[in-house]
C-alpha cells in the first residue's frame, strides 16, 4: 500500500478512501516509512529519557564491545546499538570540546599574567618617577627658601 502511494503517486485522499484507513494514520506511516526517520525519533525520546550520568556509564561499559557483543548488551539493557553510538559521539565531542576551552583558557592565563607583569613595571616606572619628580620640587622649595626665589 504504501509502495502504491510512494511509486504510482496517488493521493492520501484517495488512498484512504480506497483502504478506509484515516489519511493523518497515512502521513504518519509514510514519515515513517522514509529512510533513518524512525530510528533518529526514537534515538532523541530515549536519549531524553535517559539521564546523563547513565548513558556516560552505559558508553563506557560497551567501549571495548563488538557489534555483535554490543548488540547482546544493549538487548540486556533494552536500548538500541545507535543509542550507545550516538552517546559515545556526544560523549567525545563534549570531551574535546572541554579540552579545547582549557587549552584556551590555559593561554588567556598566560596572556593576562604577561600583561599583569607589564602594568606592574610600568606602574614601578612611573611611581618612580613620581617619587623623583615630588624630591625635585622639595629640594626647589628648599633651596628657594634658603637663597631667595631668584625666579620672579
Amino acid at each position: 500500500m504504501l509502495r502504491r502511494m510512494l511509486n504510482e503517486g496517488i493521493s492520501m485522499s484517495a488512498l484512504a478512501r480506497e483502504t478506509g484507513i484515516a489519511e493523518g494514520t497515512l502521513y504518519r506511516w509514510r514519515e515513517a516509512a522514509k529512510p533513518n526517520r524512525e530510528t533518529v525519533s526514537i534515538t532523541k525520546k530515549q536519549s531524553e529519557k535517559t539521564p546523563t550520568s547513565r548513558k556516560f556509564a552505559i558508553v563506557v561499559q560497551a567501549a571495548s564491545l563488538n557489534e555483535a557483543e554490543l548488540a547482546e548488551y544493549c538487548r540486556g539493557k533494552g536500548l538500541y546499538p545507535e543509542h550507545v553510538k550516538a552517546w559515545r559521539a556526544q560523549a567525545e565531542q563534549a570531551m574535546a570540546g572541554t579540552m579545547v576551552c582549557a587549552k584556551v583558557h590555559r593561554e588567556a592565563l598566560g596572556f593576562e599574567k604577561k600583561r599583569r607583569s607589564a602594568l606592574e613595571r610600568e606602574l614601578n616606572r612611573k611611581e618612580k618617577a613620581l617619587a623623583e619628580t615630588a624630591a625635585l620640587l622639595i629640594l626647589r622649595k628648599k633651596a628657594a627658601a634658603i637663597w631667595g626665589d631668584e625666579e620672579k
